[in-house]
C-alpha cells in the first residue's frame, strides 16, 4: 500500500529588523457584514426546541447561497487587502516554500517510484527510476492536466511486475476519485477508467491482470456533493475491460455503514479485507484464499476470520497460513499477534511483539525477514526491528527527535525507506540497508532559511482534571518569557489521530515574524494509545477542550504570552476544537482560525461521510447523546453581545467531507452574535475541498491571509524578518 493510500483513509523567532514599524492597532469600528436571511426553522430534539435560522446555507449550490458566498468573499478579501503584512508575508512564503520535497520510494521489481516537487509546483510529480542510482523519468505530472492546479493525484500502486500503474485523481478538492491505469514504459494511460470511488486502495493480484477496489453507487448530479455515502462495495477490475464488467466481490446491503479496504498479501495467496464502520478504529478482518498467485480465484468465498469488532486489526504479513496482525486487542498501546487461519480461535492467537511499556505502536512494515515497527513515545517516533517470530533485531538510529512516516518496503527486499521530519527539519528520505543495519540519506532538501536559532522543547501540561497533556513548543533559543510573545497554539484531539513534529513553511515564516508555535497532544488523539483516544470521545469530548484551554493557560502562566497575544488554530475536527474553545472561553484568545470545521454537532451526520464520525462524537438522534453534543456544539453556543476573538473561518466550496454549510452557518451566526469590535470573517476558497490535493499556489495564498490576519490582531510588525 502506498503512502498516498495510507494518508487518504482524515502541519523560526528573530528580533525585529532595524527600522521595522509595528502594525497599526486592530480596527475598533465593527465591520458591516452582508445581510444573512434568518428563517424561522426550529427542530425538536427529544422535547428540546432548537432554532436553525441559517439552514438554507447548507445548500451550497443554491442561487441564494452563491450570492451570499460572493458577498462574504468580497468583504473578506477587501479587508485582507488592507492589511500591511499581507504582501510581504506572501512574498516571504513563496521564498521559504521554494525547496524540493520528496516521498520515500515505492520499490517494485527494481523500479523505484517517487513523488517529488521541485519547490513551488502546484502538484507533486511521480517519477520512476529503473535502478536506485538511475536517472528519474517523469511518469505522471498532474501539473499538465489543468490550468488551475486543482486536479490532484490521490493514490498510486504499481502492478507487481512494475508494468502498470494504478492511480487515482480528484478534481477541485473533492473526496470523489477516478481510478485510471498507466503503462509504466510509455507513460500513457490505458482506456480503463473507474468512477465513483472514495476511501479505497488499489490491490493488484500477483498475475498483474487486475486489482480489487471499493466504490459507491453513482449519486445523482444534484446530490454528489452532499448525499450520504453508504453501501460501499468491493469490486475486482480486469485490465482492458469497462467498469460495467467489474466483478462484485463483496457487499453487505444489510449493513449499509460497512466499508471495505482490500490488500493482497506479498506472496499473492490471500486477499485480505479490512471491514470498517465509520471512523471507529475497531474493525473486522476477512480474507479470500486466492489459491494461486498466478491464477487467483478472485470469486472464492469470503472467509470471516475476525467477525467481532472489539479492537483494531491490521494485516502486516503472512507466514504461510499465519497472519501477522497489528492490533490493540488486550493491548491498548498496540502489539503484533499471529493468527493461524487454519486454527483461528482466539485461544490459539499468539503474541509476536508484545505491548511496549510507555510507547504506542503505530505502524509495522514487513521487509525481507524482519518487521520494522514504528512507535510513539510521548508523540516522538522510534523504530525497532524484529524477526517475523518477534525476536528483537535492532533499533533504527534516527537523526534526532521527530517523526518517522511512510515506511516502504517489500518481503523480497533487503532495504526499506522512511521519511524523517521535525518542526525544524523538512521530510528527509532515508534508506535502511538490512545487510549493513544502517541508514543513509536518499533525498535531502536544502532549505532557503536558517533554522539554527530555533529549538523545540516538550512540556507536560496539567489539564482541568489533573491529566498531564504533552505539548511541543518551538521558539527562539533563550527567548524572554515576559508575556510579550505572539503565540499560535494548534490542536486536533480526535479520531485516534496523532500530532507529531512536522515541518511547515507557514510555521517557519510565523517564527521569523517573532511568533511562538505550540502543538498540544490532546486527549482524543492516538499519541498515548487507545485509552487516550477514548478519553476524548462521546460524553468525554469536553476533556479535549479542557486540555486545549489548559494548554493556553499554561503558555500564559509560564510567561510565553498573554491572552491579547494568543491565537488558536485547527482544521476539520480541529476546527471544531477552535470553535468550541472560542465559544467557551472567548476571553482567552485574541485570534481564532477554525478551518473546514465541524461546527453543527446536531446535523453533521446527515451529509456525505459525516455519519461515520458518530463513533467519536455520538449522534443527536440518540436521546442520551443529544445533551452533551448540544452543550459544546460551536454553532449552538454563540451568545449575542459577547466579544469574540478576531476570527477568520476558512473552508472550500467543494468540501464534500465536512460540507461547507458548517462554516457558512457558523460565520452567519458569529457575525450576528459578535458584540465586540473584532472582525468575524469567512474566507471561502473556490475549486477547493477539505485540504487534500490543494495546489501549492492556493496553500500559499491561504497561509498568507491567515498569517496577515493573525499578525494584524496580535499587533505584530508589518514585515517578516528573514
Amino acid at each position: 500500500m502506498t503512502a498516498l493510500t495510507r494518508l487518504s483513509i482524515a502541519i523560526v523567532i528573530t528580533s525585529l529588523a532595524a527600522g521595522a514599524s509595528p502594525a497599526q492597532p486592530p480596527a475598533t469600528t465593527p465591520l458591516r457584514y452582508p445581510p444573512t436571511r434568518a428563517s424561522d426553522q426550529v427542530d425538536n430534539y427529544h422535547g428540546t426546541r432548537v432554532a436553525d435560522p441559517y439552514r438554507w446555507l447548507e445548500d451550497t449550490d443554491a442561487p441564494e447561497t452563491r450570492t451570499w458566498i460572493e458577498a462574504q468573499n468580497a468583504l473578506t478579501f477587501g479587508y485582507l487587502e488592507t492589511l500591511p503584512q499581507r504582501a510581504p508575508i506572501r512574498e516571504r512564503l513563496n521564498r521559504v516554500w521554494n525547496y524540493p520535497k520528496y516521498s520515500p520510494p515505492v520499490k517494485v521489481r527494481n523500479h523505484y517510484f517517487t513523488l517529488e516537487n521541485s519547490g513551488l509546483q502546484d502538484q507533486p510529480v511521480l517519477y520512476v527510476r529503473e535502478r536506485i542510482d538511475g536517472a528519474p523519468r517523469v511518469l505522471l505530472d498532474m501539473n499538465t492536466t489543468g490550468s488551475d492546479g486543482t486536479i490532484a493525484l490521490t493514490t498510486f500502486e504499481p502492478s507487481p511486475n512494475a508494468e502498470y500503474l494504478g492511480y487515482g485523481v480528484s478534481s477541485g478538492g473533492s473526496d470523489w476519485q477516478e481510478f485510471r491505469v498507466r503503462d509504466v514504459r510509455t507513460a500513457r494511460d490505458l482506456p480503463d477508467t473507474l468512477k465513483w470511488v472514495k476511501f479505497s486502495s488499489i490491490a493488484w493480484t500477483r498475475d498483474n491482470k487486475g486489482f480489487f477496489y471499493s466504490r459507491y453507487d453513482a449519486p445523482t448530479a444534484e446530490t454528489a456533493m452532499l448525499a450520504v455515502n453508504r453501501n460501499q462495495k468491493l469490486y475486482y477490475h480486469r485490465l482492458g475491460t469497462p467498469q460495467s464488467d467489474d466483478e462484485l466481490i463483496y457487499s453487505r446491503p444489510d449493513e449499509p455503514d460497512w466499508g471495505f479496504d482490500a490488500e493482497v498479501s506479498d506472496d499473492g495467496y490471500y486477499a485480505v479485507i479490512h471491514v470498517w464502520e465509520g471512523t471507529d478504529p475497531k474493525n473486522r478482518l476477512y480474507f479470500i484464499d486466492l489459491d494461486s498467485p498466478t491464477r487467483p480465484r478472485i470469486t472464492a468465498p469470503v472467509v470471516k476470520l475476525i467477525d467481532e469488532p472489539d479492537a483494531a486489526y491490521r494485516f502486516v504479513q503472512n507466514e504461510g497460513p499465519t497472519f501477522i496482525l497489528r492490533s490493540d486487542n488486550e493491548a491498548p498501546r498496540g502489539r503484533l499477534i499471529g493468527v493461524n487461519i487454519m486454527a483461528p480461535r482466539r485461544e490459539n492467537w499468539r503474541a509476536i511483539v508484545p505491548q511496549a511499556p510507555n510507547a504506542t505502536l503505530v505502524d509495522a512494515e514487513a521487509v525481507f525477514d524482519r518487521i520494522a515497527v514504528t512507535y510513539l513515545e510521548n508523540a516522538v517516533s522510534s523504530v525497532r526491528l524484529y524477526s517475523l517470530r518477534g525476536t528483537p533485531a535492532g533499533i533504527v538510529e534516527l537523526p534526532g527527535i521527530g517523526t518517522v512516516s511512510e515506511v516502504t518496503g517489500h518481503e523480497l527486499d533487503r532495504e526499506f525507506f522512511y521519511a524523517f521530519s521535525s518542526f525544524l527539519v523538512p521530510p528527509t528520505i532515508y534508506r535502511y540497508d538490512l545487510r549493513e543495519n544502517s541508514s543513509t540519506v536518499f533525498a535531502q532538501p536544502t532549505l532557503p532559511v536558517d533554522v539554527g536559532p530555533y529549538e523545540t522543547t516538550q512540556v507536560m501540561v496539567p489539564s482541568k482534571d489533573g491529566t498531564m497533556v504533552p505539548m511541543f513548543i518551538t521558539a527562539r533559543r533563550g527567548m524572554k518569557l515576559d508575556g510579550t510573545n505572539p503565540t499560535l497554539l494548534y490542536g486536533y484531539g480526535g479520531f485516534n489521530v496523532s500530532l507529531t513534529p512536522e515541518f511547515s513553511p507557514e510555521k517557519m515564516v510565523w517564527l521569523e515574524m517573532g511568533g511562538v508555535y505550540a502543538v498540544a497532544n490532546l486527549r482524543g488523539g492516538g499519541e498515548l494509545g487507545q485509552a487516550w483516544h477514548e478519553a476524548g470521545t462521546l460524553e468525554r469530548k469536553q476533556n479535549v477542550f479542557d486540555d486545549f484551554i489548559a494548554s493556553a493557560e499554561y503558555l500564559i502562566a509560564q510567561g510565553y504570552t498573554v491572552a491579547s497575544k494568543l491565537a488558536i488554530q485547527g482544521g476539520s475536527n480541529g476546527g471544531l476544537l477552535v470553535g468550541a474553545a472560542m465559544t467557551q472561553r472567548p476571553d482567552l484568545f485574541a485570534v481564532a482560525l477554525p478551518a473546514v470545521g465541524v461546527m453543527d454537532m446536531l446535523r453533521f451526520h446527515k451529509f456525505t461521510i459525516g455519519w461515520a464520525w458518530t463513533s467519536d462524537y455520538g449522534s443527536a438522534d440518540e436521546p442520551s447523546q443529544f445533551p452533551y453534543l448540544r452543550a459544546y456544539s460551536p454553532l449552538h453556543n454563540l451568545r449575542k453581545g459577547t466579544a469574540y476573538p478576531a476570527t477568520l473561518i476558512t473552508t472550500g466550496d467543494h468540501d464534500d467531507r465536512v460540507v461547507p454549510g458548517h462554516s457558512f452557518k457558523f460565520a452567519a451566526a458569529l457575525q450576528a452574535a459578535q458584540g465586540g469590535p473584532a472582525p468575524a470573517l469567512i474566507r471561502i476558497d473556490t475549486r477547493a475541498g477539505h485540504g487534500a490535493g490543494k495546489p501549492t499556489s492556493k496553500r500559499i495564498e491561504e497561509a498568507a491571509d491567515r498569517l496577515a490576519f493573525t499578525a494584524q490582531h496580535l499587533g505584530m510588525p508589518a514585515s517578516p524578518n528573514p
